[in-house]
């Protein structure tokens, strides 16, 4: 795929997340990206909204100074500006990175991961925002969303965004690793929102989708008792079943 169809894909991406009907975002909430190559990322542009965008919307900038930041030393709000600016592929270009720019150099370079989609959705924010968050990710609920968005989010605890963000994303990303083996496809952050992983735009259109999907029934479990989860067990089976990866594939 060339770099300019991976910007097209992108572009879909994003005015679909960006969709009113969907209920994902509103104004200029959340923010996309994707991999352009080896050395470089497109993200969205910060005050940008999803909804109409188009291809100036995006920054291109290179990986390598991104990804620095994340084992530097602590900086200022102006510093971070100073350095994303200085990232972009283009110095004379206008638009100014997404504040979380770092967080999503961070998620292109896990194993399959070439596209990343951020949003505020209602139906997820009621759960991130909830005195109950922890608690109801204490597992799955149904066959379909280990499918979709594999056998556990990992979750991040509030924390400022932007630089501080991206460093404890890293932190969940790891305890997920070793937990399960793979990346995470879902990342739930407290207060905050929705970030989903996908291989392609149409994956990470899926696991929104289904993570909302999840936090939609999840809330309607509290006018019947609560979630019944599935077992530890009941969750790896499905993950690993040959005719569940196969609908994966398929999806």
């Amino acid at each position: 795929m060339s770099t300019n169809d991976i910007l097209h894909e992108l572009i879909a991406l994003s005015r679909h997340l960006g969709n009113p009907a969907n209920d994902y975002v509103i104004l200029a909430e959340g923010n996309t990206a994707a991999r352009a190559d080896e050395e470089t990322f497109w993200v969205k542009a910060s005050g940008v909204a999803l909804q109409g965008i188009e291809a100036g919307g995006f920054v291109r900038l290179r990986f390598a100074p991104v990804l620095a930041m994340l084992d530097g030393p602590d900086l200022s709000d102006e510093q971070i500006r100073q350095t994303l600016s200085a990232a972009r592929t283009d110095p004379e270009a206008s638009a100014h990175p997404s504040v979380e720019t770092v967080l999503h150099a961070l998620a292109l370079n896990l194993p399959g991961v070439r596209f990343v989609g951020h949003t505020h959705p209602t139906a997820i924010n009621a759960l991130t925002c909830s005195l109950g968050f922890e608690a109801a990710l204490n597992g799955r609920l149904f066959p379909d969303e280990i499918v979709v968005c594999g056998p556990a989010p990992a979750v991040v605890p509030y924390t400022d965004p932007g630089l501080p963000l991206a460093r404890k994303v890293r932190e969940a990303i790891a305890d997920h690793l070793q937990g399960h083996g793979e990346p995470p496809k879902v990342i739930l952050m407290q207060n905050h929102g929705l970030i989903a992983l996908g291989r392609t735009a149409q994956e990470v259109e899926n696991i929104t989708a289904m993570a909302v999907k999840t936090a939609r029934v999840l809330l309607g479990t509290a006018a019947f008792g609560g979630p019944h989860f599935l077992s530890a067990q009941a969750v790896q089976r499905i993950h690993t079943r040959p005719d569940e990866l196969y609908r994966r594939a398929k999806l």
